[in-house]
């Protein structure tokens, strides 16, 4: 029996790597001698990084770094196993994780740390980069990051703007003769898990910056603000960062930066698949067990679990999710590409008690599935 384990994390309770040793500690319990492999997923989120790097018999390393509010931190970024390149999560310098809820602000947040963090991997001799995108804290259109490669965005005064979305509105001048020398060497895929522009209703404001603290007021600033910085671009750069899929993916993150360097845009699960070699994986697998911490209708458009699905049912793999959470009248999205939806939350465990103990609930969540499948009624509706 083989059985593929290819889950994303659960935000702010497991990494993917301790929700993969959970599932396989439930089923092992029922069935010891299966053949289980792990292949934690990511996509372009929190645990990018360890994910990648895991998988192809990388190294990690740290660094210093500017966090979204101008503090120094340490952050680590990854060197995959050919040697060449390089996975930078921007959640390890920008993420909304650094900020304490009572903090967070996409109006003052700054991805200059991330910036600081492609630069450093510059200097290290490095061209060949992949981004990921996810689990921002910032809506600054990646102004941030431009500054600290060597753009200058200046406002009227000839001074460099502050950072954080609030002042992309001072923006009158673009100047380009400063920029890191070592980014026009560079390659650059973003690996983003959302398609949302970067403006409308669809933009990197209006959906993303309320989850960023964000009201609804700062909100439209920030819409106003990503437009003026948009028309400057264009101006000053000739880029047309608005049309671009993805460019709403890290509050603009991507957008900015796709406009000082060679750069391509990917679906991160996509390039997670290929890089971890999952397709070859699931050939002869008996099962594939994904999840994520909460499973909704956004779960579709470029997440882990659908993106595993999608492959299994591809390969007439029959595949089952975990999930921290399950949105209400979300498992009906589902009916095509999982067999079993499994929840951690029930009438006995709240959503807070599903969090903190997530380990014990999950591997007794997968005790129980390995139990059905050994029974052969795993899969019955």
């Amino acid at each position: 029996m083989k059985i593929v384990i290819a889950p994303d994390s659960f935000k702010g309770s497991l990494s993917s790597i301790q929700v993969a040793n959970a599932i396989e500690q439930g089923f092992r319990k029922i069935i010891p001698d299966a053949e289980i492999i792990k292949m934690p997923m990511a996509d372009g989120g929190e645990g990018t990084v360890e994910c990648l790097v895991r998988a192809t018999g990388g190294k990690i390393f740290r660094e210093f770094a500017t966090d979204p509010l101008g503090k120094a931190i340490k952050v680590h970024f990854g060197v995959l196993g050919d040697g060449e390149t390089i996975i930078i999560e921007m959640a390890s310098a920008s993420g909304i994780i650094l900020i304490p809820r009572e903090k967070r602000n996409p109006l003052y947040t700054t991805t200059y740390g991330t910036g600081e963090l492609i630069r450093k991997v510059l200097e290290k001799g490095y061209s060949k980069i992949i981004l990921g995108l996810g689990g921002s804290a910032t809506t600054d259109g990646g102004a941030g990051a431009m500054q600290a490669l060597g753009i200058k965005l200046l406002g009227s005064d000839g001074v460099n703007i502050k950072q954080g979305g609030l002042f992309l509105k001072d923006i009158e001048k673009i100047d380009t003769s400063e920029v890191n020398k070592n980014l026009q060497k560079a390659e650059i895929t973003f690996m983003y898990d959302v398609k949302n522009p970067l403006l409308g209703k669809k933009g990197a404001a209006k959906v993303y910056s309320p989850q960023k603290g964000a009201s609804a007021k700062e909100v439209q600033i920030l819409e106003n603000n990503l437009e003026h910085f948009s028309r400057i671009v264009k101006r000053d750069m000739g880029k047309d960062i608005v049309s671009i899929s993805g460019a709403g993916a890290a509050g603009g993150l991507g957008a900015g930066l796709s406009a000082i360097c060679n750069s391509k845009f990917a679906a991160g699960i996509q390039l997670a698949i290929k890089i971890t070699g999952l397709k070859e994986h699931l050939k002869n697998a008996d099962m594939v067990i994904t999840g994520e911490g909460e499973l909704n209708f956004q779960s579709m458009f470029g997440k882990v679990p659908a993106g595993v699905a999608k492959l299994a049912k591809e390969m007439k793999v029959p595949a089952i999710c975990f999930a921290g959470n399950v949105e209400r009248n979300s498992e009906k999205l589902y009916k095509d590409y999982f067999k079993k939806i499994i929840c951690l939350v029930s009438s006995d465990i709240s959503k807070e008690d599903a969090i903190r103990n997530a380990f014990s609930i999950l591997s007794s969540r997968a005790e129980e599935a390995a139990g059905l499948f050994k029974k052969g009624v795993l899969f019955e509706t």
